[in-house]
């Protein structure tokens, strides 16, 4: 086994749910030490960071991967040339390609890489990216999350949860009193209702508004009946959320109804300097080059509007995969990633424009 297949297995094998990356981060570090980078490290917010430069820097390059994952116990194993486990598409297998490159690359003078492995991207929080965008202002960055070795995305959907809670006197079934499980899906039924009507003109799913239950219960003490629910909003581009909130506060009736994780959508175009050189080093390596967006979100969502530089997402894996129970990857994927992302490295470290 070589060494780019022995680390992803690694990093795979080891369980990092959001919140819970110290051992992976570690082991991430002392990968890149053994690698050469000028420095390895686990910064303030707990991520895994590794740095290479030649001369004095001009250009910097940040390539933002993320090293936690969700639950989901999948036996870590190589299989028909499949590499198995939580976290291989869904983001260690994009951060891993991200070390082997950066390694890899013959850097060009006066260039700066950091490849940094963040806490918390599949929680609301992302501790890690944050932290990274008032640390860094790169002139380009790279996301790592799974597009397949041929795709370049250049998009993400925003974001919004919302938390719904009644509590309200027992009553009888058959009373005239509606219960509080009634009232929540009431509640949802009107937030749907307008998600169906703003989406009627839209035909493209990047446009419109998804809405999907997060979580669901009730409860009952023999004296109060209580229901939650959470919910997620997937937002398209330039849509003020202020109207979904509108609606969901005029429907909330005695309900209590908090909002978090808000993050709006963000999309670059074909045409910026980073996606170029991606579509020419996949044309390069034999590929042909697949430009995306995804109606999920990512750290791009994060870090794009604060730094305002070229940006796309890259990676190996099918994101169909993603938390599934099936989670997997190519392993002659993973080395034609880190072959295409090698040679943009090249490229676009000594770009001087």
């Amino acid at each position: 086994m070589n060494r780019e297949i022995q680390f992803l297995r690694d990093i795979v094998a080891i369980p990092s749910l959001s919140g819970r990356e110290e051992a992976v981060a570690r082991r991430a570090v002392a990968e890149m030490e053994g690698l050469g980078f000028d420095e390895a490290f686990i910064d303030s917010a707990g991520s895994a960071v590794g740095i290479r430069q030649n001369g004095r820097p001009t250009r910097e390059i940040v390539l933002l991967g993320h090293i936690d994952t969700v639950p989901g116990d999948i036996p870590v194993r190589i299989d028909d040339g499949r590499l198995y486990g939580r976290g291989s598409v869904d983001a260690k297998g994009p951060f891993a390609t991200f070390v082997m490159a950066t390694a890899a690359a013959d850097l060009p003078p006066d260039c700066r890489l950091v490849v940094i492995g963040a806490t918390e991207e599949e929680s609301a929080t992302s501790k890690g990216a944050r932290y990274a965008r008032e640390q860094y202002r790169p002139d380009f960055c790279i996301i790592g999350e799974p597009s397949s070795w041929q795709g370049i995305t250049l998009g993400y959907k925003g974001r919004i949860l919302l938390d719904y809670e009644l509590r309200q006197e027992m009553g009888h079934t058959a009373g005239p009193v509606a219960g509080p499980a009634e009232a929540a899906v009431a509640f949802w039924s009107a937030l749907e209702g307008y998600c169906q009507e703003f989406n009627s003109q839209r035909p493209k799913l990047f446009d419109q508004i998804l809405p999907s239950i997060r979580h669901m219960e009730t409860t009952s003490d023999g004296l109060q009946d209580a229901a939650a629910m959470r919910f997620g909003f997937r937002l398209p581009p330039d849509y003020e959320v202020q109207a979904l909130i509108d609606v969901a506060e005029g429907h909330k009736g005695a309900a209590q109804v908090s909002y978090r994780g808000h993050e709006p959508a963000y999309r670059t175009g074909r045409a910026n300097p980073l996606a170029r050189a991606f579509s020419a080093a996949i044309r390069q390596a034999g590929g042909r080059p697949q430009p995306k967006v995804k109606t999920g979100t990512s750290d791009m969502n994060v870090v794009g509007p604060i730094w305002q530089c070229p940006i796309v997402a890259y990676g190996p894996g099918d994101s169909k995969l993603d938390h599934t129970p099936h989670e997997h990857v190519d392993v002659e994927e993973y080395l034609k990633a880190i072959e295409v992302l090698t040679i943009v490295l090249q490229e676009i470290g000594g770009d001087n424009s």
